[in-house]
């Protein structure tokens, strides 16, 4: 799998599991350990930019979920 599609595809996941809880991206910013830029959640959703470890763990835990249920795709 190239880097393109595994952005694409946790990308996807993030907007499914954001959606799926009626959670927007600026809510989901607001639940997030420290500062992120709403835009950025919408790069990372549209597969345009590679998040740190760091952010995926904090989206996890603002979507109540673990790291692996987010990267499960």
């Amino acid at each position: 799998m190239e880097k393109s599609e595994i952005l694409t595809q946790v990308g996807k996941r993030i907007k499914e599991l954001r959606i799926q809880k009626g959670i927007s991206q600026v809510d989901l910013v607001g639940r997030m350990e420290g500062n992120i830029d709403p835009t950025n959640i919408s790069r990372i959703e549209a597969g345009r930019t590679n998040p740190t470890l760091l952010t995926l763990q904090r989206i996890a835990n603002a979507l109540e979920i673990t790291l692996k249920e987010l990267l499960d795709v």
